[in-house]
């Protein structure tokens, strides 16, 4: 199966009580595509200035590849500065949060598996 760009769902949406919209481009579109063993798999992007709430992961862990831009990382209350090709991985009992702190978007690939 292919699924090509002009066919990929992208939906807008305020994460965790962040700090205006994520741009989220759906890598997989269901939890069919993860043979169960996740929930998310989506290219994502943040405007300058916008940010992921943080929030606590259970029963669950996210793993973020960053693509371009800069950002903070509340990697369970310290703050990391990440850019381009840095990875976080948020285990389950974890929290995290993320803000776009550069003046470009910050685009990062989001994993989250069961």
């Amino acid at each position: 199966m292919i699924r090509k760009k002009s066919d990929q769902t992208i939906e807008y949406r305020c994460i965790r009580n962040g700090n205006g919209e994520t741009e989220m481009h759906l890598i997989a579109e269901s939890v069919d595509d993860l043979y169960g063993k996740g929930r998310l798999f989506n290219h994502m992007i943040l405007a300058p200035g916008n940010s992921i709430g943080e929030h606590m992961h259970e029963g669950d862990n996210e793993i973020f590849y960053f693509i371009s831009g800069t950002g903070e990382y509340n990697d369970n209350g310290t703050l990391v500065q990440v850019e381009a090709g840095d990875t976080t991985v948020c285990n389950d009992g974890e929290k995290h949060g993320l803000k776009n702190t550069g003046d470009v978007p910050l685009e990062f690939i989001a994993l989250i598996l069961y």
